[in-house]
């Protein structure tokens, strides 16, 4: 059992270290000036996900909403993740649709679309990737594996590759969300 952990925890670190990466801390530095940037011009983010990536994107937008580590204002995030607009969508157009409906609803063009995808395969997050281009806002992409199909895509992306399973991607990602966010107050707030 102590060599399985062992095990687990040196991919864990692995997992984090690729952030380590020039291309990494490139995609960390513009997307935390793109974020500022929208925050400035009066936009927001809408983000989304599905299972822990939706968790993830649910935690990214309220360390943003909330507070992350030092007291200041509230900046608009969105995760669309409102069960009603979610089953709605789901039973009445597909499940494909979620995503592209709430930017096509919530959307404006000083707006950044952020996917959350593991695979980089999800339907739904790239109709929203669509629907984000067609409506002028910007589009970033944590993605996992090879990027699958969402991969080349968007203006910024992050593919953590080298990883089989979900959760070492996700672990990266949410480093990576933490450090954005470190970035965006202290450019704002310093």
């Amino acid at each position: 059992m102590q060599q399985h952990i062992a095990y687990s925890l040196e991919e864990a670190i692995k997992a984090v270290q690729f952030l380590q990466r020039p291309s990494s801390i490139d995609f960390i530095e513009q997307v935390a000036h793109e974020i500022s940037d929208c925050f400035i011009r009066g936009g927001k983010l809408l983000i989304a996900g599905n299972g822990g990536s939706l968790c993830d994107a649910m935690h990214f937008a309220e360390e943003l909403t909330a507070y992350f580590r030092d007291k200041r204002r509230a900046l608009p995030a969105i995760s669309i993740s409102d069960v009603g607009h979610m089953s709605c969508t789901a039973n009445d157009v597909g499940y494909e649709k979620v995503f592209s409906r709430a930017i096509e609803a919530l959307g404006k063009k000083e707006d950044i679309f952020i996917g959350l995808t593991t695979s980089g395969n999800s339907q739904n997050i790239i109709e929203a990737v669509a629907t984000s281009k067609s409506m002028g806002l910007k589009t970033v992409a944590f993605l996992g594996k090879d990027g699958g199909k969402l991969k080349g895509k968007c203006d910024f992306e992050l593919v953590v590759e080298g990883f089989r399973y979900a959760d070492r991607i996700q672990e990266a990602h949410m480093s990576a969300i933490h450090i954005i966010i470190e970035m965006v107050e202290k450019k704002l707030f310093s």
